[in-house]
């Protein structure tokens, strides 16, 4: 059976309100119990720390302006989008055009787990004899991720069986009225724009057009801190009766080289790519300038 089938026969058959199944679901998502808990009646109780923070760090932020938004059907869509290290997050927090919840990786919103993987995903690139300092500065941020990332308007992303959770709460979020924000770059190099994208999301247009009856829009974002700006691209669907493997790794392609012209028609500016890199290695929009690592 593969992972395609395997996601649509289980949501159809435990699909439930919350999206938890389980003990074994809840156990693990036990650390969001810690912040932005979820009462009975479903809706999100902000933590008072999470609100904080959200001001401050939307009122330093650069303002960014949307632009393509012509090219958003009006149905719900799922953007997928450059990472530009902190800065998609962020865009996705405060500038998107319409409601939407964004893809988090679960292990950041852990707090068992948040240390490790922060400093893998982050500094371990970080020259050798400062990992120790890295190591501790990722302990240090961990209480601020749980906040954050359980109080924010986020999808945890797991790579076990609590991956059905995700796919549940995306369906849902759509069959809502909402949008949904995915950063699938991973540490793969692809171009001087953006890195090899983790091709599971687009198993999501197969449980949608179930659900639904309706083809899934996914629509390439293109995060450009220089310019202060966030560009949206024409949608891309999926071929649901195409071979899923193939399918999965067409949709990718196309959107990742939609990203990569819509970065390259604007003007010459600096990219800040996937990896957290030396500022001086970033490289240039311009076609295959600058150096990626």
């Amino acid at each position: 059976m593969t992972i395609e089938t395997d996601v649509s026969f289980r949501y159809d058959r435990e699909r439930t309100v919350g999206g938890f199944n389980d003990r074994k679901d809840r156990a693990h998502t036990g650390a969001a119990a810690d912040v932005g808990v979820m009462p009975k009646n479903g809706t999100k109780k902000v933590s008072t720390a999470y609100r904080v923070i959200y001001a401050v760090v939307h009122f330093l932020y650069p303002k960014t302006a949307a632009r393509g938004i012509e090219n958003l059907p009006d149905t719900p869509v799922v953007y997928v989008g450059n990472h530009a290290q902190t800065n998609g997050p962020l865009v996705a927090e405060f500038y998107m055009p319409r409601p939407r919840k964004t893809w988090c990786i679960g292990e950041m919103m852990d707090k068992n787990t948040v240390a490790e993987y922060a400093f893998r995903d982050f500094w371990s690139f970080k020259p050798r004899w400062q990992h120790w300092f890295w190591k501790i500065v990722a302990r240090l941020i961990t209480p601020l991720a749980v906040c954050l990332f359980n109080n924010a308007e986020c999808i945890g992303v797991y790579h076990d069986a609590r991956v059905m959770n995700t796919f549940r709460e995306t369906i849902a979020t759509l069959e809502e009225g909402k949008d949904v924000v995915i950063f699938p770059e991973e540490n793969v190099k692809n171009n001087h724009i953006v890195y090899h994208f983790q091709d599971g999301f687009v198993s999501l247009a197969k449980l949608y057009k179930r659900r639904t009856g309706r083809d899934l829009p996914f629509v390439p974002m293109y995060v450009c801190p220089a310019l202060k700006s966030v560009y949206f691209g024409k949608p891309v669907y999926a071929d649901i009766k195409a071979p899923a493997d193939a399918e999965r790794a067409r949709v990718c392609d196309v959107l990742s080289r939609a990203i990569t012209e819509m970065a390259e028609a604007l003007p010459e500016h600096t990219v800040v790519p996937y990896r957290n890199i030396g500022r001086r290695h970033y490289p240039k929009n311009t076609s295959g300038s600058g150096k990626i690592e």
